[in-house]
């Protein structure tokens, strides 16, 4: 499993310690120094079920100040993707890559179901 997070965010510092908590074993990927590609991002996407905007970080900085939220809407999917494999700050985080499925963003009771199966 993979686990992508930007180490100084307190939402994935708490998905890790959940994960360390619950004895999952992931491997860890730094979302900053190593963003996930365009390939990568499609995949996760089509796999995932979520909403395209699920995969960006709405709250970010970057995102706000390049005025995604009313751009987002006139942009192609492959734009879009190809937006967020530009930087990994545009990206949410954390993420979790699994054979069972793919979240964004942490919250715990979807991550007990996907993961443990409670």
């Amino acid at each position: 499993m993979l686990f992508l997070e930007y180490p100084k965010c307190s939402t994935c510092k708490k998905a890790k310690k959940w994960l360390d908590e619950n004895g999952v074993e992931y491997t860890d990927r730094h979302i900053k120094d190593d963003n996930p590609s365009y390939d990568e991002l499609k995949q996760w996407y089509e796999r995932s079920g979520l909403p395209l905007k699920r995969f960006f970080n709405t709250s970010g900085m970057l995102y706000k100040s390049m005025n995604l939220k009313d751009k987002l809407s006139d942009m192609s999917e492959e734009e879009q993707l190809r937006l967020l494999a530009q930087d990994g700050m545009l990206v949410k985080r954390p993420i979790i890559v699994s054979d069972k499925g793919i979240l964004t963003g942490f919250k715990e009771a979807q991550w007990a179901e996907l993961l443990l199966g409670k």
